[in-house]
């Protein structure tokens, strides 16, 4: 019988037998997997059936010349200090060291797990002392009689794991532990790109910062030119009145850009592991950041690369490999045990040939009734199993809708940044012209508030675009799971 055959049979017989009749005929079942010659039942992975495409939707307009993503990403922004904040989250940053806390616990259980494949040995040393009573039934009394006792002896122990029970258990452990690997690696992900993202948005915030600033000061030589006006009678309080409304507004827009700026450089303090009064971000502008291209590849190879689908993989394996385990426990366990040594009342003869003793025991033990435990065990171990399987599909597939999200939005982001340029452009044109107009006594009111309030929030919206293409770009490193492992190219004479 096969390894595949056997397990087969099991599971046939489980799904058919009632609760009841389970029970009495364990021995049966015994023996069909014994006729196996001892076979160890061996699981596979079950197949996740997943239709893995060609190629991304949206990636069919980009260019041959882009590149995959490198280890070090963020270097393709080119600025110095996102590099400094991201090597220094690298090395401090408390999520990575839990995570990194964490597959350490996992590997501890992992060699917990694995000892149950190897024999047990230990060692004793004991000396016993004891005296008789002096007294006896008839009255009489003696001296009585001291006894000392000495003994040293070893014992082992070793279970015969026939049925892959123990080495499951333990393959079980060491998926756990490599899921856990994997899990760190999605932390430090993660917090890279929160890094990223916290960065650009204190850029962006000194740049609409700047903006208002900027339109603040335009606001109030519009306000000085209408007050001109008035004095001179060509105006009136009305058109006073609504110019200052506007520079009120654009006052009003600085408090809560400055409580934007505060708040992401208190996020990045707390990604590098610090106060935020011991962190000074300079930031700049993001006109100085550049911006990286980068090829998403095939899908094929997303399935290696992205952390979290490599974390479902291996804790799909451990489930696996836990039902496994679970299923040899239907089978009778194989003890071995042994103990050796000596024992003798005389220290100096402890270790004579005379004083030498041994046993050795065999025992197996086989599970007739538990009330239904095994069982139990074995369809919470096949429910588990299934749920990582459907959840390792949809992980698969939601990163394939990561990579096309992220394509799709940098093309979007692109336009709408080349398209609110040109809006700026001419805002800012309209603008100028009206202000002129209004110097010159020519320029209708209403136009030169029109004009303003278009090109202030032009320019506003301008900055957010620029952040917005930039969060999609990193958002895009995110889908494919950060940096890539240099590919290896194969040389031209082995082609």
């Amino acid at each position: 019988m096969t390894h595949r055959s056997a397990a087969a049979a099991v599971d046939g017989w489980l799904a058919r037998v009632p609760r009841c009749a389970r029970l009495a005929r364990s021995v049966a079942v015994l023996g069909l997997v014994a006729s196996s010659a001892g076979c160890i039942l061996t699981k596979d992975l079950p197949d996740p059936a997943l239709e893995v495409p060609d190629g991304y939707k949206a990636a069919r307009l980009s260019t041959a010349k882009d590149a995959p993503p490198t280890l070090d990403w963020w270097r393709g922004f080119r600025s110095g200090e996102l590099t400094g904040l991201m090597e220094e989250a690298q090395t401090v940053n408390l999520d990575i060291a839990a995570a990194t806390a964490r597959f350490k616990q996992a590997d501890a259980q992992a060699r917990i797990a694995g000892a149950a494949l190897l024999p047990s040995l230990s060692g004793t040393g004991q000396e016993a002392y004891s005296r008789t009573s002096g007294s006896s039934s008839s009255g009489l009394t003696n001296g009585g009689r001291e006894v000392v006792n000495y003994s040293a002896s070893f014992s082992a122990s070793y279970e015969l794991d026939f049925w892959g029970k123990n080495r499951d258990a333990a393959q079980a452990a060491e998926e756990t532990a490599s899921a856990t690997r994997f899990d760190r690696d999605v932390v430090a992900l993660t917090t890279l790109t929160t890094v990223a993202n916290a960065y650009f948005q204190v850029l962006a915030a000194q740049d609409r910062l700047r903006t208002a600033q900027r339109n603040i000061a335009s606001a109030e030589r519009i306000l000085n030119a209408i007050k001109e006006r008035l004095r001179a009678g060509t105006g009136n309080d009305l058109d006073v009145a609504q110019q200052e409304s506007v520079v009120a507004n654009q006052r009003a827009l600085v408090p809560p850009l400055r409580q934007t700026l505060d708040q992401n450089i208190n996020a990045l303090a707390t990604l590098v592991s610090r106060p935020p009064e011991a962190v000074r971000v300079i930031g700049g502008s993001l006109n100085n950041i550049a911006s990286p291209r980068v090829t998403p590849g095939l899908p094929s190879e997303l399935l290696t690369q992205r952390p979290d689908i490599r974390r479902q993989e291996s804790q799909l394996a451990s489930a696996t490999a836990n039902v496994g385990s679970a299923r040899a426990q239907f089978f009778p366990s194989i003890q071995l045990t042994g103990q050796g040594g000596y024992q003798s009342s005389a220290l100096s003869s402890l270790f004579q040939p005379h004083a030498a003793f041994f046993s050795m025991v065999g025992s197996l033990t086989q599970p007739i009734f538990d009330g239904g435990r095994i069982l139990g065990n074995f369809e919470l171990t096949k429910a588990r199993q299934d749920e990582l399987l459907q959840v390792y599909r949809k992980t698969v597939v939601q990163a394939f809708a990561d990579v096309d999200n992220a394509l799709m939005s940098i093309r979007q982001t692109t336009e709408r940044l080349r398209l609110q340029r040109q809006v700026v452009s001419a805002s800012r044109r309209a603008f100028e012209l009206s202000e002129q107009q209004l110097r010159a006594g020519t320029a209708d009111i209403v136009t030169v508030l029109n004009t303003q309030q278009t090109l202030f929030q032009a320019e506003d919206l301008l900055w957010q675009a620029q952040l917005a293409r930039l969060l999609a770009i990193v958002s895009l490193y995110q889908a494919l799971g950060g940096g890539w492992e240099p590919r290896m190219e194969r040389p031209v004479d082995a082609l």
